[in-house]
């Protein structure tokens, strides 16, 4: 009976001791940080260089889309219509010969109208040069009719410009294709144009961060020697180095494309604010309205991303190039002349 009493206290002997002994603090795992600085000089200077080229790329990208809806716009309205010319003759009945030729036009398939152009719409198109109150049948001025065609199905031209000459020997058929033909140069040539400008932008931005790179890389070089000593993959590494110029060129390639798009935003607002101006009226005739619309945008917005991807695969090339060249002078220092700094 003695004995049971002093059994339980050594059992809770352990127990009350554990109590009393204080708790160990929990480990916490320090968070590690970036191998580059979030911020530095370099990389704002960076930042800067990628948002005015994605500026100047989305610019041309903007141009060239309005010159090339511009081009079609014309191209459409040119093609839509062609032109019959009956030049004045002592022998010809002007009003008889403007019937007969828009009669002449509509037995072709492919026409849908024709109108004659009268006196007062003639006299209209000559007054900037000849002055107002003109009379037409004083001047030996060419009587014009309008045919409408389907750009779809066009009629025989040639067809119906040898019944028309062999008809109203004055006639003359006018189908605007040297019109559409240079149309179509000028804006194939303003694509090709387009295009080269974007290529060196994004040549320019290469070597840009090609040279960033470098930079970083040899104002770190004891950050990767002391990593690669420790055992870090190049993969890591170059990794790192991706997220860290990835932030930056989304950053910078956000920013000008953003711009860009305030740009077209505000040229069109302004052109619909002066519409009614001459310059306006001049500016809209030869470029057309400074709206990209939904496409344009849409097109911005893919420049963003290509200029971020590209920024960041010529960084990580850029990476792996340079540990490669630290490996190999690590291996054999007699090769150091042989590696381009």
């Amino acid at each position: 009976m003695t004995k049971t009493p002093t059994r339980t206290r050594a059992k809770k002997a352990p127990a009350a001791v554990a109590a009393q002994q204080p708790k160990r603090p929990e480990m916490r795992v320090r968070p590690t940080a970036p191998i580059l600085p979030p911020t530095n000089i370099q990389g704002n200077a960076l930042m800067v260089v990628i948002a005015i080229m994605a500026f100047l790329a989305c610019l041309t990208l903007g141009g060239v889309s309005m010159v090339r809806s511009t081009a079609a716009s014309w191209e459409s309205q040119i093609s839509r219509e062609i032109t019959i010319q009956i030049k004045p003759d002592d022998n010809l009945d002007m009003d008889k010969a403007l019937i007969k030729a828009r009669d002449i036009a509509l037995t072709f398939v492919g026409t849908k109208s024709g109108q004659i152009v009268d006196e007062a719409a003639t006299a209209r198109l000559l007054e900037p040069w000849l002055g107002s109150g003109l009379d037409i049948k004083e001047l030996p001025v060419p009587r014009l009719v309008i045919i409408t065609i389907d750009e779809s199905r066009p009629p025989d031209f040639a067809a119906m410009r040898d019944l028309l000459k062999e008809s109203i020997p004055q006639a003359f058929l006018d189908d605007h294709r040297t019109w559409v033909d240079r149309l179509v140069a000028m804006a194939r040539t303003t694509v090709m144009i387009g295009t080269g400008i974007l290529l060196l932008v994004f040549t320019a931005m290469v070597l840009t961060v090609v040279f960033a790179t470098r930079g970083v890389l040899s104002g770190n070089r004891h950050i990767i020697e002391v990593l690669h000593f420790v055992g870090a993959e190049s993969s890591f590494v170059a990794t790192e180095f991706q997220k860290h110029f990835l932030k930056i060129s989304l950053k910078g390639s956000a920013i000008g494309s953003a711009l860009a798009a305030l740009f077209f935003a505000a040229a069109g607002f302004l052109q619909s604010r002066t519409i009614a101006t001459p310059e306006t009226d001049q500016a809209t005739a030869l470029f057309g309205t400074f709206s990209v619309g939904a496409l344009g945008y849409l097109g911005i917005f893919a420049t963003m991303i290509v200029i971020a991807l590209l920024t960041t695969v010529t960084a990580r090339l850029t990476v792996m190039r340079t540990i490669y060249e630290i490996d190999t002078l690590r291996s054999d220092p007699t090769r150091a002349d042989g590696i381009a700094n």
